[in-house]
């Protein structure tokens, strides 16, 4: 599917802090969702999880993805995303503990040894309301 851009309702939700539900696809075709923080980069939206999570081993054996947000002022007011990702190793883990100030005004606080990786998500479906 061809790339798309995100429209300004879109950018500004989920570059906002907002939390947003990702939703995966375990091997045996079910879904799995859990909810992240993220920001916009370009037309990207990106966010950090851990090496060997379900979301990373769902994505990195199947790359599409599904994100919604919503505003939490207004939930009816929302975006979706549908797409491909691309992963990248984190290991200074910086974009977690940028998302951590945004999202708690603090450090991150790494609950044991873990390996950070970056997904960045490229939309090929942008809705919003």
């Amino acid at each position: 599917m061809a790339e798309k851009a995100l429209n300004d309702k879109a950018r500004a939700l989920f570059d906002g802090k907002n939390f947003v539900t990702v939703a995966t696809i375990n091997a045996d075709g079910a879904p799995q969702a859990s909810p992240v923080w993220a920001k916009v980069d370009g037309d990207a939206v990106v966010f950090s999880t851990t090496r060997g999570r379900r979301k990373h081993t769902n994505l990195v054996r199947d790359p599409r993805i599904n994100l919604t947000t919503y505003d939490l002022a207004n939930p009816y007011d929302y975006a979706e995303i549908r797409g491909t990702v691309t992963i990248e190793d984190d290991p200074d883990a910086e974009l977690i503990e940028e998302l951590s100030q945004k999202y708690t005004g603090g450090p991150w606080k790494p609950q044991g040894p873990e390996e950070r990786v970056i997904v960045r998500v490229t939309p090929s479906y942008v809705f919003s309301r």
